[in-house]
């Protein structure tokens, strides 16, 4: 169940930009999003809700250096509350001119399996300090340029990634640190979809990201990702094919978006 938990995170938070396509990469200002925004995701096998995930913005002063600071939590919810309790904190300070990460929290409990660490990233050195809290020990390590954490990626990429004229089957490579390891983690990009949501019909750009096959997804191609065709390009849907049945994330609620989402009511 961990492992779920995980690949839901993914889905919420983990995009960045491709250092193998140069040309989608853009230098400007924070545009797709601002402080005060707040977005809730619903998890679900069919009709049963297993979790519910929120994640909010705001900007603060990190050592004189402007940061926005995302906080993302995540909770198990109903039935299975009773039989696998989580209770999941995750932090993330990066900063407004350029979408790094400086600081990054995870605070967790899932089933009696906890986790309490910080990160310090330095990208002037490509290092980053992890201060594992829980076993009481500090670890450094080399990371890749411009890596991201979990919750920084997602910001990142909304707002530096330029999205505008993907063709079909182009690849975006993510780098990203977590857990202690580089990982370089793939999307696909598979064309347009309009989702019939609680909200109205919402055009949304179409992703496939590779995941490792075995313990908990039936092969690599088992998740599929649909966001917003608009300036906020908020995650509106996941599903991923599991070793047994399937698991949905939906967007369940939002406010302050940096603009007007895109729903089409007729």
């Amino acid at each position: 169940m961990k492992k779920i938990f995980i690949a839901i995170y993914i889905f919420t938070f983990s995009f960045s930009y491709s250092q193998t396509n140069k040309k989608r990469f853009l230098s400007n200002s924070i545009n797709s999003f601002k402080e005060g925004e707040w977005l809730q995701f619903r998890v679900h096998y069919g009709f049963f809700n297993a979790s519910e995930i929120e994640i909010e913005l705001e900007k603060k002063k990190l050592d004189s250096i402007s940061v926005f600071h995302a906080k993302g939590y995540g909770r198990s919810t109903g039935l299975l509350r009773f039989f696998f309790k989580v209770e999941d904190y995750y932090e993330s300070y990066f900063k407004e001119s350029n979408g790094l990460p400086v600081w990054f929290i995870r605070d967790i409990y899932e089933g009696g399996y906890t986790k309490n660490l910080e990160m310090f990233f330095n990208h002037d050195l490509n290092t980053v300090k992890l201060n594992d809290k829980k076993n009481n020990r500090i670890l450094n390590f080399d990371i890749n340029s411009n890596a991201q954490d979990l919750i920084s990626a997602f910001y990142y990429l909304r707002n530096f990634y330029n999205t505008d004229n993907l063709e079909i089957k182009e690849e975006i490579n993510i780098n990203m640190f977590f857990d202690e390891e580089n990982y370089l983690f793939k999307l696909r990009f598979l064309g347009y979809d309009f989702l019939n949501t609680k909200f109205g019909k919402v055009e949304c750009m179409k992703f496939r990201p590779y995941v490792q096959s075995g313990r908990v997804f039936k092969e690599q191609e088992s998740v599929t990702l649909w966001i917003s065709n608009d300036k906020n390009k908020i995650p509106v849907k996941m599903k991923a094919d599991l070793k047994i049945g399937s698991i949905e994330c939906d967007l369940e609620n939002f406010k302050n978006l940096n603009h007007p989402f895109n729903i089409i009511t007729n």
